[in-house]
């Protein structure tokens, strides 16, 4: 992949002291787009936190062009610095793009329709809820497909758990997951700013895909995590079988320069506790929230929301990925909320991955870790928050998956500083990670006191925040 230049990028410090970045518009005749700048985060905090810990939005009402404050969110860049998404050239996503390829979508159908219209940058703007299946699951069924059948079908007290399922019905519920696959999935072309118009731009069962890309921004969105309408039955996945589902709200794959910033991630109105069971166990439709894998590069999320969730953030796929992975996955986590997270908030494999200033509100019933150390991982994970609540130990912070070195640092459990290390380390002595990942973050802006980071967060994370 190679970057298309479209524009130059400067710094420049006002008398203030204040660095912005300002977009030179070079080689595109007749563009009448307006500079780009580097904007601060957020300002003072407004609205209460939710009962259920994910933010309330402000109660301030969005101006109508749904910009905050009068800012073009659409013409806004990553800061320098920001980041492991600002080196080697920084993100601009769609900054440059003339009037012609700045696209306002209400829709699923014309948010796909604009991510697919050539020429050069682009912005689209997301105004309302674009629900991805709204027709829902009947309508990607193949001829033939009967759920009740392939229960019958396929039931451990006939089929067994020696084999995986095969025949009719998981022919033609393979058949049928495929046309979901094809109805949900937008892909997301270089040079593209996506932004959540005011307050309430949500997308629903959709799978944003930055797929062999560069330069990417995606802001101010809350996504629902789609429902697999098809999930696999695997007899063979551990000792009882497991129900083993596809699609995650965004994935980030062999692509570069990505900005995922004050959006919401979150299970929404169908939560894994909604769920049923068939065959004992939970009928999972759910995988993962956000996924930067297969050679993805400098990526930078900040000030996000990841709630109510299981698998929630993998950087990294597969411990047999060293040709595409080692010395790439380089990411940097800073300033979002993980509540009520099960586990992955990482798990990282091979990258440099720098995670500091964020909280966690870590769930009473089923919480299995936050940090996993895979194959040859490098985390850095200095200054975060964490409020566990009773009988949930520090030590589940951590979790080995293979040997790798970690450097934690300046963390918080329950307002009070823990060496996150050592008390995985005396809790599970036969799991034993070794200190120090190698290198030092250097790619930071502003670094809060873990102190401060429960009620900064949940008054200005997420979307509807950009202040």
């Amino acid at each position: 992949m190679s970057r298309k230049c479209h524009a130059q990028v400067t710094r420049a410090v006002s008398p203030a002291g204040r660095t912005a970045l300002v977009l030179i518009l070079t080689g595109l005749t007749g563009l009448t787009a307006p500079a780009a700048t580097a904007v601060p985060h957020a300002g003072p905090p407004t609205g209460p936190a939710s009962a259920t810990g994910v933010p309330a939005a402000p109660d301030a009402p969005a101006s109508a062009a749904g910009w905050a404050h009068g800012r073009d969110l659409h013409r806004q860049t990553l800061p320098a610095g920001d980041g492991w998404a600002s080196a080697d050239g920084g993100t601009t996503g769609g900054a440059a793009a003339d009037a012609a390829n700045v696209h306002t979508v209400t829709t699923w159908a014309q948010f796909r329709a604009a991510l697919a219209a050539g020429g050069g940058p682009r912005v689209i703007r997301v105004v309302g809820t674009l629900e991805a299946t709204e027709g829902g699951c009947e309508t990607f069924e193949a001829p033939g497909y009967d759920f009740d059948r392939y229960l019958a079908d396929y039931d451990p007290a006939v089929w067994g758990y020696e084999k995986e399922v095969s025949g009719p019905q998981e022919d033609l519920r393979a058949a049928s997951a495929k046309n979901q696959d094809r109805a949900i999935k937008a892909y997301v072309p270089s040079d593209t700013t996506i932004v959540g118009v005011g307050r309430g731009a949500v997308i629903t069962g959709g799978s944003l895909q930055i797929k062999d890309a560069d330069n990417v921004i995606v802001r101010n969105l809350t996504l629902e995590s789609p429902l697999d309408c098809f999930p696999q039955w695997d007899p063979t996945d551990g000792a009882t079988g497991a129900w083993n589902s596809e699609y995650d709200s965004m994935v980030v794959h062999d692509s570069t320069h990505a900005w995922i910033d004050h959006n919401t991630f979150t299970d929404g109105r169908h939560p894994d506790s909604t769920l049923p069971r068939h065959y004992d166990e939970l009928y999972q439709r759910h995988d993962g929230e956000l996924d930067i894998v297969r050679g993805a590069d400098l990526v930078t999320a900040s000030w996000n929301v990841f709630a109510v969730h299981d698998k929630t953030l993998m950087i990294g796929n597969s411990d047999s990925a060293g040709p595409t992975d080692r010395g790439r996955l380089r990411v940097t986590l800073h300033h979002n909320l993980f509540t009520d997270v099960v586990e992955r908030a990482p798990r990282v494999r091979f990258g440099k991955v720098d995670v500091y200033n964020n909280h966690y509100a870590v769930p009473r019933d089923g919480y299995a870790y936050s940090f996993g150390i895979g194959a040859e991982s490098q985390l850095v994970a200095e200054k975060n928050s964490f409020r566990l609540p009773e009988g949930v130990p520090a030590g589940r912070i951590l979790k080995k998956w293979k040997d790798a070195p970690v450097t934690v640092a300046g963390n918080h459990v329950n307002g009070r500083p823990v060496d996150l290390l050592a008390a995985h380390n005396a809790q599970f002595p036969e799991e034993a990670l070794r200190p120090d990942a190698g290198w030092r973050p250097t790619l930071r802006t502003r670094v809060h006191h873990p102190s401060v980071l429960p009620a900064l967060l949940a008054h200005r994370a997420g979307a509807g925040r950009l202040r």
